[in-house]
């Protein structure tokens, strides 16, 4: 099959939208499919990183924000992500796909819905929707909402009578090195500890919230013999300003960039502290406890469920990881505590998202 992909990546949308792509691309490209993909040249595109993988790229010129027609219905803030009317990103995308004729085009963006899907219907074989909002209509013939309380019938009245419908963390589309990481990680938890932490909070984290999480931990009464691994990506604007303060700090702290082994670092980690999205199933698959924070409104449903499960625990920002971190150091069941995290949260992902997504859409095309 020919598997196109149009999803963005941006500071403002973050990088979350593309890595999962890219995620799904890998796995039908190591069945023996061809992807390619089509991305607005917005700052923080992952082009680079897209064509160094060996995927076809069509970049889509950017615009600035005042070339978006305001008048539009559909000018919310997702909107605005697109960069561009709906009309013009459809017309381009089409221009850039028609020669290509793609099997399957698979679609992981908030600003678009069903208008623009069936601008594309005739240039595709069928499409595919990538959502975690559950808030718009869909001209698809298969849909993947991977979120935890997320059901089908959320979607009811918003997708056509025959489209298929993958949703919960079982269908989370995870790198296979997760799924090979799962015993090894769950395994050194036998007996959970504090003794490392991981804090990520995302591709671009444009609001600084690490530095805040760093602040907090500073102040807390952490051993400073406890290990720090940050991670932040290429472009986050305040890669700078984090490092000049990880060198102040008393723990032995480390920034990395554009790390190609998360899974390995989550399975060394004790803790994380990050934001809620994809890698709350990263974490989850390899029972990494973790504090984590809603950083944007579509992740609020995620951070509600994960709430209720027990798997972790939410906060409003980086200034709770103080109070949190010490109420989970000081209290009697500290290692009760940390084993029932694990437990909850490896129960609900084990890591084979990506190959049933894979095995759903290749079985799907045969079907239509």
């Amino acid at each position: 099959m020919r598997v196109a992909f149009r999803a963005d990546a941006s500071v403002q949308i973050g990088t979350g939208h593309v890595m999962r792509c890219l995620t799904l691309a890998d796995e039908l490209t190591r069945q023996g499919h061809e992807c390619r993909f089509v991305c607005r040249e917005h700052e923080g595109h992952l082009g680079e990183l897209i064509t160094s993988k060996g995927y076809g790229l069509t970049l889509l010129p950017s615009c600035s924000d005042n070339e978006l027609d305001t008048k539009d219905s559909r000018s919310d803030n997702y909107a605005r992500w697109l960069g561009v009317p709906w009309q013009e990103d459809a017309r381009q995308t089409l221009d850039a796909l028609t020669p290509w004729h793609p099997d399957w085009l698979v679609v992981d963006h908030y600003a678009l819905d069903a208008e623009w899907e069936r601008a594309l219907a005739n240039a595709v074989g069928s499409i595919m929707v990538i959502d975690d909002l559950a808030n718009r209509c869909h001209e698809c013939a298969l849909l993947l909402d991977q979120n935890l309380g997320r059901v089908e019938s959320d979607y009811d009245g918003l997708l056509p009578e025959d489209c298929q419908r993958l949703t919960g963390p079982g269908y989370a589309l995870l790198r296979p090195e997760f799924a090979n990481l799962r015993e090894q990680s769950l395994n050194r938890r036998q007996q959970p500890e504090l003794k490392r932490i991981l804090i990520s909070l995302g591709g671009v984290d444009r609001t600084n919230v690490t530095g805040q999480v760093l602040d907090a931990l500073s102040e807390s009464a952490l051993p400073v013999t406890t290990e720090l691994d940050i991670i932040m990506g290429a472009a986050a604007p305040y890669l700078d300003e984090v490092r000049q303060q990880v060198a102040r700090m008393p723990f032995k702290a480390t920034v990395s960039v554009g790390v190609t082994d998360m899974a390995e670092r989550m399975c060394l980690a004790d803790l994380s502290i990050g934001a809620v999205g994809s890698t709350s199933w990263e974490r989850c698959c390899l029972g990494l406890p973790a504090i984590l924070m809603v950083l944007a409104e579509n992740q609020k449903s995620a951070a509600e469920a994960l709430k209720r499960s027990g798997a972790v625990i939410i906060i409003n920002s980086g200034v709770g990881v103080r109070a949190e971190l010490e109420r989970l150091m000081n209290s009697d069941n500290t290692e009760n505590r940390l084993t029932r995290m694990i437990q909850l949260g490896s129960d609900l992902v084990q890591g084979d998202g990506c190959t049933r997504v894979v095995n759903e859409l290749t079985a799907r095309s045969h079907e239509l």
